[in-house]
Formats: structure tokens, sequence, C-alpha cells
């Protein structure tokens, strides 16, 4: 297969390359300089990405191959011919219906052609279906989840100012200086959901797992629309984004149209408070139009501020700080919230129940419909909006 040949052979060169480095400096007696390193973690990221090409394309040959396997041993099948029996002509077998002499027949179509319907062509069916590739999102793994059994409203309680201390001379009276609180954050349950209608037929007859494929659908399509609305959902007949919770952190220049800068992206991280910085959890979020602009960008001494993970358990980081790749950011552009910087378990989510996957016989039975529901219901606020910063878009 060329493009399995293709593949081996750009990951022997990545290897070739990270050989290199490692061999110069070790020569060298010294470590590798920043530039060595960028180029090393590149080519080493790009080894592992073409290590996985390289296996899915095996996988995928070993299915073709007992595909046709599979078609090979139909290729020559011979059906028995039954005997016995007169060689009538349809309209011989009609007169018998009519005559009452048969009760049922089978008038059977002879096609030479191998496109023609009913031709004796054999034909294979893959068992699976390929699913769509779509990323759902990171809020309900970085978010605190708060499962309650119940929707009814849940209060959250939040500080707005700390005491104040002032100096006091010899035997003076304390002066009074109390915390403060905000109003209370509140949060519902919205549902959300929809139904999926599958023939009895289908349902008996199918080649592939059916429910599993639904199954399956109803986790993305939910997953979907679940990270959607914790991201940038406006918070009156839907939930609070964490987006649309978060305060300013940083606004772009006016000479750069909406794009950020190295400089942004620092002041962004530092817009937030010490002790949000040192809370574990804190990082960068954007999606992956604007993850790819951060790849690009080099600080002051020309070292990209991207460093590559080299394990599939950690995320990307960014100035230090882990990166998190959200499909539901928007786009770099003005005006536009491309980026967030925060504490992101400061972010609250309310689930009940986790999603609900019904089936019922009944609700289209004059059809022979089987419907299936899913369902799930959620709400999600910042309660402490100073935790998380945006950095928004100038115009240009």
């Amino acid at each position: 297969m060329d493009v399995l040949k293709a593949q081996y052979e750009a990951r022997a060169k990545d290897l070739e390359v990270a050989k290199a480095i490692v061999e110069t400096a070790a020569a060298e007696d010294r470590t590798m300089s920043p530039d060595e390193q960028v180029t090393f973690e590149r080519a080493n990221d790009e080894f592992t990405r073409r290590t996985k090409m390289i296996d899915e394309l095996k996988s995928m040959a070993a299915a073709e191959q007992e595909v046709r396997v599979a078609q090979a041993a139909h290729l020559d099948e011979i059906r028995p011919i039954e005997s016995a029996k007169p060689v009538t002509d349809d309209a011989d077998t009609i007169r018998s219906l009519a005559r009452g002499e048969v009760r049922s027949a089978v008038f059977e179509k002879r096609d030479v052609l191998k496109s023609s319907t009913g031709s004796p062509v054999p034909t294979s069916f893959y068992d699976q279906v390929i699913m769509l590739a779509r990323a759902t999102g990171p809020m309900l793994a970085l978010s605190t989840e708060l499962a309650t059994a119940g929707g009814e409203n849940l209060q959250i309680p939040r500080l707005s100012t700390y005491s104040t201390g002032t100096v006091n001379a010899e035997a003076a009276i304390f002066g009074e200086s109390d915390p403060a609180f905000s109003a209370f954050i509140t949060l519902s349950a919205f549902k959300y959901g929809f139904l999926t209608q599958v023939s009895r037929e289908l349902l008996e007859d199918s080649g592939v797992d059916v429910l599993a494929l639904l199954a399956a659908n109803c986790g993305n399509a939910l997953g979907f629309v679940v990270n959607t609305k914790l991201t940038t959902g406006t918070g009156t007949v839907e939930p609070q984004g964490i987006v649309t919770a978060s305060s300013l952190g940083v606004t772009g220049s006016t000479a750069v149209s909406g794009a950020f800068t190295y400089t942004n992206l620092v002041n962004l991280a530092y817009s937030a408070d010490a002790a949000a910085r040192a809370l574990p959890g804190f990082g960068f979020m954007a999606n992956g139009p604007s993850i790819a602009k951060m790849r690009l960008l080099t600080d002051t001494a020309g070292n990209f501020v991207f460093q590559p993970s080299m394990a599939d358990s950690t995320p990307d980081r960014v100035l230090g700080f882990p990166l998190y790749e959200n499909p539901a950011m928007a786009d770099t552009a003005t005006s536009a919230k491309s980026v967030i910087a925060g504490h992101f378990p400061s972010y609250y989510v309310r689930t009940v129940g986790g999603i609900r996957l019904d089936r019922s016989d009944d609700f289209a039975f004059s059809s022979d419909l089987v419907t299936f529901r899913c369902s799930y219901r959620f709400d999600g606020n910042l309660p402490q909006t100073s935790h998380v910063k945006h950095f928004i878009g100038n115009a240009a």
C-alpha cells in the first residue's frame, strides 16, 4: 500500500531527526539548546502521530481482507435444483391461481445485467457504521460537578469582599469589618433531549448493532450541546456559560483585528489573582483554530510559547499552563472572546440523574416504529467571576 509505505518512510525521517539532535548534544557533552528541544519534541510528536496512523491503516487493511475473503466464499456457491416439478410459464400459473389449483406463486424475474435489480451477484455489507469524528468538549471533565437526585433549585452562596484590617493605637477600640456576600447563585435543571424513531424491521433485520449506534449517537449529541451551553450559554433560558460569566482580562490591540499576541496571553494569565493561578486546574482554553495560532507565537527570545504534551494523559501547555481545546469557543475575531484563562473547577455544573435513554414501543404503535428518547438535565454557572478571565479581540 503506497500510503502505508509513505507513512513508514516519514516516520523513519522523524526518528532520524530526533536521533541526530540527541547524538549531537551527547557528542558535545551538553544539553539540548531551546531550539533543539523544540525540534526534538516536534519530531517525537510526529513520530508518535505517524505510529498511530500506521496502526490504523494496518487495521483497515486487515478488515478489507476479511471482506474480500467473505465475498470469495460466496462466488462459487451452487444452489441445488429442485426436480419433479413441471415447467410452466407465467400464463399457466395465473390460470392455476384463478382455478384454485394453487394457493400462491412466486413470479421469477431473470436478468443478465449485473446492475439490474435481482441479478445473482453477491453483496457484502460491513457490520459497523463509520461514526462521524466530533469532539464534544472538556467542560464536564474540568468543572466541579454537583450531582443531585432531584431538580429543585440549588442555591450557592458566594463571598464578595473580605474583612479589612486597620492599625489600632494602644488600648483603642477595634473597628468592625465584616465580610460581605453577593447574591446567591441559583442552579436549576434545564432539560435537553430529542427523539429518534426506528422501524421495527430495521431493528430486527439490520446487519449492524443499531442499539449500540443509537446509544453512541445519544451520548455524542447530548455531550455536544451540554458542552456548548456550559461554554457560551446566555444564562436566561439556559445555563450561564463559563465564557459568558467570565470577567474581562485583556483587550487586544487595534492593529491586529481581533488577534492575540504573546504579550496578550501573558497579561491574560496574570490578570487572575495569584491565589487562583496557584490552584490545581488553572489553565488556558480555546478552540482548535485559536490553538493553531498559539503554536506560532514566540516570546521575545524567539522561543515558542506552545509546548506539546509528550503523553496522551496530559494536556499541551502554553506559557507553562495547561491548554484545553474546546470546540464551542469562538474563533479569533473582532469582539470575540476567543481565549479564557482561569481556574476551571471554579465553574459549577449541576446535573440531575445523568443521561437517560428511554425506549417506547407504544408511542408510534400505528406506524410500527420504536421510539428512543435521549434526555439530560443540567445547569451551570461561575460563582466567582474573577476566577476566570477572557481575552476579547479589538477592532482593526
